[in-house]
């Protein structure tokens, strides 16, 4: 099965259905984050590389989207998110100019890492929508609970995050994945929320882990700690919302339904219910997933009491 770039729609909370792009190969990453929902990092780097053409790109974005419409599937953004940091990608800048004739709004959700380089931030502002996480602005929990690659700063990102924000004309969001026993304290919770609150975000996300985690013991905060991390967004002045759950909404059929579940689960776990879901709408059974597990594309996983599959990496 040759793989494929483009996945989804996928249900989010934040973009509605995102038609998601997976433009970094598995899995390359500036970021080895403990909460991770496709794994530990593979292969660190903070180097930007061209990883597909421009034009395979928008040959595929294109083909699926003539498919998803025949199905009357709905899309609200073409989304950036990946196997690794979509901004490690050197062609960002010309991929979303190239989609730009779709209509669609372009959304990218980036770890931060390397706006404080300007050909970076520069790509971005291409976008339509940015999502930037800044999970903590302390450099000791920053490095344990994101395990940066070497020879990144921390105080050059959150630089790069307020140069960004102050010429980004789109709309701009954050998110903040808290960690049980790491970032949930609420003197953390409160110097993160005074950063956020200077480069005024649109809306300010406040996540805890809800799939199957890079690190087997990586917790969910406790439920009082993800409220006050919200009354302390709020208190400064941010447009807070929680994601404590999956995202709404249904995932889309191309009309592949093996290539669907692959392509999607290798940046996007799905719940057992959830492949259901879509196998009901591709009028197909659970055979298809006992094929792709027997061939070890996928892996099935529990987390919280719910089985979860996620994409073999080989």
């Amino acid at each position: 099965m040759k793989k494929r770039i483009v996945f989804g729609p996928v249900p989010s909370r934040r973009l509605g259905q995102s038609l998601g792009i997976n433009n970094i190969p598995p899995k390359i990453c500036s970021y080895s984050c403990v909460y991770c929902q496709i794994g530990k990092t593979t292969d660190l780097s903070m180097g930007r590389s061209p990883f597909y053409t421009i034009e395979r790109i928008v040959e595929e974005v294109d083909r699926v989207i003539k498919q998803l419409r025949k199905k009357k599937e709905k899309i609200d953004y073409i989304s950036f998110v990946s196997d690794g940091e979509p901004t490690l990608d050197i062609h960002l800048g010309k991929e979303i100019e190239a989609l730009k004739k779709f209509k669609i709004p372009i959304a990218v959700l980036t770890n931060s890492t390397l706006l404080w380089r300007e050909d970076v931030r520069d790509d971005l502002k291409k976008a339509d929508l940015v999502s930037l996480k800044i999970d903590t602005v302390d450099k000791y929990i920053w490095k344990q609970i994101n395990k940066p690659v070497e020879g990144i700063l921390l105080e050059n990102i959150l630089e790069g995050v307020k140069n960004f924000s102050q010429k980004f004309t789109g709309i701009l969001i954050t998110e903040t994945v808290l960690v049980k026993d790491i970032n949930d304290m609420p003197e953390e919770i409160r110097k993160t929320a005074e950063f956020i609150s200077a480069i005024k975000p649109k809306k300010a996300y406040i996540g805890i882990p809800t799939r199957p985690p890079a690190e087997v013991w990586v917790k969910q905060p406790e439920e009082k700690k993800v409220l006050y991390a919200y009354e302390i967004f709020t208190e400064y002045g941010l447009n807070a919302e929680l994601i404590t759950e999956t995202g709404p909404g249904s995932f889309g059929f191309t009309g592949d339904i093996e290539s669907d579940i692959v392509s999607t689960i290798s940046v996007h776990p799905m719940s057992e219910q959830q492949i259901r879901e879509l196998l009901k709408k591709a009028s197909s059974d659970w055979t298809v997933v006992e094929k792709l597990l027997s061939e070890n594309k996928i892996r099935e996983i529990e987390y919280q009491g719910e089985k979860y599959y996620i994409k073999s990496f080989k």
